[in-house]
C-alpha cells in the first residue's frame, strides 16, 4: 500500500464513512471519487494504477459512444460513472460492463456503481468471454508495470497500454483510452498547438495491429494535472476506429 499524506488520509476516511451508508446520494457518489484513495488497498505505484480525476473523466466522457459500454481496468469505475452520467439526461442511457481484477475496488465500485455489470479479473482471462461491445473505454495501467501479468492477441511488446487496447480491439469497434503522452502517436495535451508524434514503440504497435489513434474531441488532459491523487501525469485521451483494423485480426480469435 501507498503512504498516504495526513490530507489524504483525513480525504479517504472521510470516503470510506461515506460508503458505509446504506443509500448514496449523487454529491454522495462525486465526493467518493474525489477522495477515496487507490493507494488505501495497493500498491499503485507497482501496479501502475492511478485513478482518473472525476473531472476529468467528465470531460473523457464525451469520446465515449453507443449503447454497450465496457470498461477495461475499470478500478472502482470513474470512467464508467462519467459516462453514465453524461448520457442519462440524453434519453439513451447505455448498458455498461466494468472488468477490474482488485477486489477491493471491485466492492468499492459495485456501491458507486450498481448499475454497470461488474467482473473481477484480470481482462487477459476473461476478454473471449466478453463482447460485442459499441465501445471499450479505459485508463489502464501504464508503461511496462510489474502488476498482473497480461497476455493480448496480436502486440507482442510490453507496454500495458498497448496490451489493452489491442485487446479491447477485439471487443468493440470503437475504443477511448486514457494513455501517456509519450505512448500516443500525437501531443496535443500541455503544448500550443496538435503535432503529429510518432514514437518507435507506438509505430510498432501499429505495425502489429494496424490500430490507429487520434484526439477525439480534444481535451487537454494538463488542466486536469492537479486532480490526480499521487502523482501529476500528462497522459493523452485518445480514440480509436477498430474497424479499420479489422484486416490485422486473426480469423480464429473468437474460437472455442
Amino acid at each position: 500500500m501507498a503512504k498516504l499524506s495526513k490530507a489524504q488520509l483525513r480525504h479517504h476516511r472521510n470516503a470510506e464513512t461515506l460508503l458505509a451508508k446504506d443509500k448514496l446520494t449523487l454529491d454522495d457518489r462525486w465526493a467518493i471519487y474525489q477522495n477515496w484513495h487507490e493507494g488505501s488497498v495497493n500498491d499503485i505505484t507497482a501496479a501502475g494504477a492511478f485513478f482518473t480525476p472525476i473531472d476529468m473523466a467528465m470531460d473523457f466522457a464525451f469520446d465515449a459512444c453507443g449503447d454497450t459500454i465496457i470498461d477495461l481496468c475499470a478500478g472502482i469505475g470513474v470512467l464508467a460513472f462519467a459516462v453514465l452520467h453524461r448520457r442519462k439526461y440524453s434519453g439513451s442511457i447505455p448498458n455498461i460492463t466494468c472488468v477490474e481484477v482488485n477486489p477491493a475496488y471491485v466492492a468499492v465500485g459495485k456501491k458507486l456503481l450498481p448499475e454497470a455489470n461488474w467482473i473481477n479479473a484480470n481482462v487477459g482471462d476473461v476478454w473471449r468471454e466478453l463482447g460485442p461491445f459499441d465501445c471499450a473505454i479505459g485508463n489502464p495501467p501504464f508503461g511496462r508495470t510489474g502488476g498482473a501479468k497480461l497476455q493480448s492477441p496480436i502486440y507482442s511488446g510490453a507496454e500495458f497500454e498497448y496490451k489493452v487496447i489491442d485487446i479491447a480491439s477485439h471487443l468493440a469497434s470503437y475504443g477511448a483510452f486514457i494513455i501517456p503522452q509519450g505512448s500516443a502517436p500525437f501531443r496535443y495535451s500541455g503544448v500550443q498547438c496538435y503535432d503529429r508524434n510518432e514514437p518507435d514503440k507506438w509505430k510498432r504497435f501499429y505495425a502489429e495491429t494496424g490500430i490507429d489513434m487520434e484526439c477525439g474531441v480534444g481535451v487537454d488532459t494538463h488542466y486536469h494535472r492537479e486532480g490526480w491523487k499521487n502523482s501529476a501525469p500528462l497522459p493523452e485521451i485518445v480514440t480509436c476506429d477498430f474497424e479499420s483494423a479489422v484486416s490485422n485480426r486473426q480469423p480464429d480469435l473468437f474460437a472455442a
